[in-house]
């Protein structure tokens, strides 16, 4: 089924570190503070980069990744998330081309191409001239199928530099350098251990963000690349690739809980819809200040950086003991990463302790160095609320932390791990009456049976727990 024509680009770069983060913020804000309607888009599994281009476009930044999701779902994504806008932007990762094999998969140029977009090249200029015509030329040429659209040059020295490099590439690569960033610029944006802070944990975002778009609004030729955007083709739509249909459980609401603040706020809002469209309504919840959960019929704890505000979450005894006695009660609970930190006996770091909510039997320590990187698959071998038996699918993770002193004799596990490292190489998804708690991140359009499965269970806890009132 055809569509209408989406004005899009990629924006991606010959490598990391190029700048191309830098360079989709101050867009998204140079767009945005001239009335454009700006969908944002990550290539790849991010909950960070997301925060960032969410609160500047003030629409929820979606990730298209082709390792979790198909080529279909991919495209009904960006179709469905960028009804109403002006313009779809996907910030791509790494080097353009780089994927998983030969022949790239997983790249970002795979997903270029499933969009049919073209593709805006971030291309760093430190000590290069004539050399950046060779750059660009390479990656014109390496895939066909890729439409290199036009050119941002970054971190460009005095007027001489930068004619010499716009004049090179428009003479040899016969595409056209739609802007030029000053190597002075000082565009920073504050960073940790898996990239950048999260939007919602510095004060300084706003003014740091309205001063890169600015440097945007004054060095790139907006129009031009609105042209470009608008040069691409119609989609295919793929409506059944999608999960739109809600489905009721009951007559009465099912709530289920969501711990989102500054010490756990990794969400996919794909996962966070699902399971509106499953029948939940979605309470926000924060570790950091609530002092109890309330009467939730369930718990979604997500990723994030409990062991930077573990003094934080200490302190907040009473919300902590509302979490353990919940869970002895039967509380469905879906932990991921940091969620699943967060739900063992203590947090050590730099030779200190901090007590964490003690429903499962384990500790953590802080690693400086990755403990688990990358994308996962995972073989469900045990029987769960969340996942069918046999199971196998696809996610990711990326950790600093390992559990110590884990009483196998008080927990079961249901993920066998057949990608990645879980919880110790070999397993993940700890398992305690209705708790599931892992390392591994998933997708909800890449396991459309999780979000229906968890609201399920939580309203069967529901409802035995009103039969026993």
């Amino acid at each position: 089924m055809a569509t209408p024509k989406i004005p899009r680009i990629v924006i991606a770069a010959p490598k990391g570190r190029s700048g191309k983060t830098t360079f989709t913020l101050g867009l998204l804000s140079a767009l945005t503070s001239k009335g454009k309607k700006v969908q944002s888009f990550k290539k790849g599994p991010d909950y960070i980069d997301p925060s960032w281009m969410s609160a500047i476009t003030g629409r929820d930044c979606c990730n298209l990744d082709s390792v979790m999701m198909t080529d279909e779902m991919i495209t009904e994504s960006f179709i469905e998330n960028s009804k109403n806008a002006d313009i779809g932007i996907v910030e791509g990762a790494m080097g353009l081309y780089d994927g998983f094999d030969l022949e790239g998969s997983g790249s970002t140029a795979q997903i270029a191409k499933v969009l049919k977009a073209p593709v805006i090249l971030v291309v760093d200029c430190t000590r290069m001239t004539r050399s950046a015509a060779a750059t660009v030329m390479g990656y014109q040429h390496f895939d066909r199928d890729i439409n290199i659209g036009g050119i941002i040059l970054n971190k460009v020295g005095r007027a001489r530099h930068e004619r010499m490099l716009r004049n090179a590439i428009e003479k040899y690569c016969q595409v056209p350098v739609i802007g030029s960033i000053p190597q002075n610029a000082n565009l920073t944006i504050p960073d940790r251990h898996l990239g950048l802070i999260p939007a919602n944990e510095t004060d300084i975002a706003n003014r740091t963000i309205e001063n890169i778009g600015q440097v945007v609004s004054d060095n790139v030729d907006l129009v031009k690349l609105q042209e470009i955007a608008e040069s691409a083709p119609a989609l295919t739509s793929y409506p059944e690739a999608y999960p739109r249909k809600i489905t009721k459980l009951g007559r009465e609401e099912v709530s289920i809980g969501i711990i989102r603040d500054r010490a756990f706020s990794f969400y996919y809002p794909e996962n966070l819809r699902m399971l509106e469209n499953s029948g939940a309504k979605l309470v926000q919840l924060d570790s950091l200040s609530d002092r109890e959960i309330g009467d939730v019929n369930g718990l979604f704890i997500g990723g994030g950086f409990p062991e930077i505000f573990a003094s934080d979450i200490e302190a907040n005894s009473s919300f902590r003991k509302s979490i353990l006695e919940a869970i002895e009660k039967g509380l469905p609970v879906y932990a991921e990463c940091g969620g699943l930190m967060y739900l063992g006996r203590k947090i050590i770091q730099q030779d200190k302790d901090y007590k964490m909510v003690g429903a499962l039997p384990f500790d953590v320590v802080m690693e400086k160095k990755p403990q688990g990187h990358g994308y996962t698959q995972m073989r469900v071998t045990k029987e769960n609320p969340y996942f069918p038996e046999a199971h196998v699918f696809k996610g990711h993770e990326f950790h600093n932390s390992r559990l110590i002193n884990l009483d196998n004799s008080k927990v079961e596990f249901a993920l066998k791990v057949e990608r990645g490292n879980g919880v110790d190489g070999a397993n993940d998804g700890i398992i305690y009456k209705n708790v599931l708690a892992a390392y591994n991140h998933i997708h909800g359009l890449s396991n459309p049976q999780w979000a229906h499965r968890f609201v399920s269970k939580a309203f069967q806890y529901k409802t035995e727990k009103q039969g026993k009132s």
